[in-house]
């Protein structure tokens, strides 16, 4: 047995016995031992490649026949008109752990099929229920213009596909940078998996370089060479990107990521490089180097890892790497880029997080586990658990239970319903959501009473439509979050109050009716909603993907107005 490949299969039936009963409950269907450990890996690749929880990589499950071999879906936040969407394929090699097996041709060819039919708006498709709703949703965006960018995760526990006949099925289409293909193995899980572990490295500075002692940090800042950055990061690649908010958006299709590899690859611009990057910070446990030098230092670290500039050091990686070097042979000794180098203590100074948030909150990216230490989530914690309810302010392993609240749902649920901008909250972007709407969602008078109310609203519209009631119209797999919102109003017409007089001494009220008329209430939002959308279209029929555009739009708010006792 490949001792990698032991390792997964020891996490996927971990996983498997852990979440058997949710993943039936979320692909709606008995499974048997060994369909479950295949889905169970589907969802460790999900949760290790795209930085997802357990309850998030499941719900991202999109298995169950008429998948065209996708197994699962994760879309992008909007930015500047493009999107990625990911797709998972997972081959599970039960009987054969040496880890040998090559990912088969079949597998190859529907993924190859997928991209081609189902992001062309045009292409009639025949999907499972759950893949059909986000597919609609995608075409949707694509025909208001938006650009997607695909990445299709071809997931096993062997080897890679043949080269060339597997192969040059993808170079036939001549995606571009439109679409990629990526293997994803037990190597690569593990090296991932294994990103906690102490990175020891020796840095070579460049040049000068500045020391100092700053409230109790201390400070190495100085320029390295991109060849010098290259080499780290091909020694420990991942595992220095643990603490670092952003993913990595790839070579192909980000403008600011291309720009930093046309920038090292041409002979003219290089070494202007360091001028043109913000260069890169690090920190660390502990530093040490020669002070009795006067310039280009070896500095020793322990603990290394990147909290800004991540992006920067895997496209410094990429455009290095061996396959790219007989492309671009850049001389990468006279391109430098600045870094800065802390020494943080865990007992005294600013901490991590406090410094990562400052340095990366100047652009829109995932705020969610920075915002975590925040004040108003601390009190919403304790209030919450005074409910009977765990607050998970942080990203934490496991599939939720029905007491436990994740922050990322609570801003979801609080948008939609008390902000009642469920548009918004429906195609939520981590970034606007704890950035730009963070103040918006979480005030300083929002009680723990209104989010957990608000959140079991939102999980019976979203329960409904994962699985949407017989006979239910097809609004429901689009709308759970508009058709919250209508509940909160419900509710709040019924308890005769306005959202902000729902706290700790109303609690309990409006928890029974939520138990006891949620279901009612979801039943006349839906009327409500099909009411509204024959006003909108004029009793036209509309396609799902209309119904997609138009719930990620304001459009039916004018038709959706609440009767005076209802808006109180």
């Amino acid at each position: 047995m490949n001792i990698n490949v032991g390792i997964i299969d020891q996490q996927v039936r971990g996983l498997a016995q852990r979440l058997e009963g949710r993943i039936e409950q979320e692909l709606d269907k008995p499974l048997d031992e060994t369909t479950t450990r295949s889905v169970a890996f589907v969802v460790l690749c999900a949760k290790v490649m795209l930085g997802l929880t357990e309850e998030e990589a499941t719900l991202a499950l999109t298995e169950g026949g008429n998948d065209f071999g996708v197994d699962a879906i994760e879309v992008g936040d909007l930015t500047d008109g493009e999107f990625v969407v990911t797709l998972l394929q997972g081959k599970y090699h039960h009987a054969n752990l040496d880890g040998v097996k090559s990912f088969p041709q079949s597998g190859v060819e529907k993924a190859v099929q997928a991209v081609r039919a189902l992001f062309n708006p045009a292409a009639p498709v025949d999907l499972n229920p759950r893949l059909q709703a986000r597919i609609e949703e995608v075409r949707s965006l694509i025909l208001d213009g938006n650009i997607p960018r695909v990445r299709f995760l071809l997931c096993s526990n062997g080897e890679s596909w043949k080269v060339p006949e597997a192969q040059a099925i993808i170079d036939g289409e001549h995606f571009g940078d439109r679409a990629t293909f990526e293997h994803v193995n037990h190597d690569l899980l593990v090296q991932i998996l294994g990103a906690t572990q102490p990175v020891r490295e020796s840095i070579k500075f460049t040049g000068k370089s500045l020391t100092e002692d700053i409230q109790f940090v201390r400070v190495f800042i100085g320029k390295v060479a991109v060849s010098e950055i290259a080499r780290i990061m091909e020694a420990h690649g991942d595992r220095l990107l643990d603490r670092n908010i952003r993913r990595y958006l790839g070579l192909h299709g980000n403008r600011v990521n291309e720009a930093i590899r046309h920038t090292l690859t041409s002979a003219e611009e290089r070494p202007n490089f360091f001028f043109y990057n913000n260069g890169v910070t690090l920190i660390c446990e502990r530093f040490d180097f020669n002070a009795l030098q006067s310039e280009n230092h070896i500095v020793r670290v322990e603990g290394l890892q990147i909290i800004n500039g991540g992006q920067t050091s895997k496209t410094i990686q990429a455009t290095f790497a061996p396959a790219q070097r007989q492309i671009f042979p850049p001389e990468g000794d006279d391109a430098h880029v600045l870094v800065r180098l802390y020494q943080v203590p865990k007992d005294a100074g600013p901490s991590v997080q406090t410094i990562t948030f400052a340095i990366n909150s100047q652009n829109p990216v995932d705020l969610q586990d920075l915002r975590s230490g925040d004040e108003r989530q601390q009190r919403l914690e304790m209030s919450m658990r005074d409910l009977g309810f765990e607050y998970r302010r942080q990203r934490s392993e496991g599939v939720l239970t029905a007491k436990e609240i994740s922050v990322g749902t609570a801003a979801e649920a609080v948008l939609s319903v008390w902000r009642e901008r469920p548009q918004r909250a429906k195609f939520r972007q981590q970034g606007e959501l704890f950035d730009k709407s963070y103040e918006d969602i979480f005030t300083g008078d929002l009680t723990a009473a209104q989010v957990v109310i608000a959140v079991m609203l939102f999980r019976i519209a979203e329960n409904k439509r994962k699985r949407p009631p017989t006979h239910a119209p097809e609004l429901v797999r689009y709308a759970s979050n508009f058709i919250a919102m209508l509940m909160g109003r419900y509710l709040l017409s019924d308890l005769e109050i306005t959202s902000n007089q729902l706290d700790h001494r109303r609690f309990e009220e409006a928890r029974k009716l939520v138990e006891t008329s949620g279901d009612t209430y979801f039943d006349r939002a839906v009327q409500a909603l099909k009411e509204g959308l024959d006003k909108l279209y004029g009793g036209q029929p509309v396609s799902p993907q209309r119904l997609a555009a138009t719930f990620r739009r304001g459009d039916l708010f004018t038709y959706l107005q609440a009767p005076a006792a209802q808006a109180r």
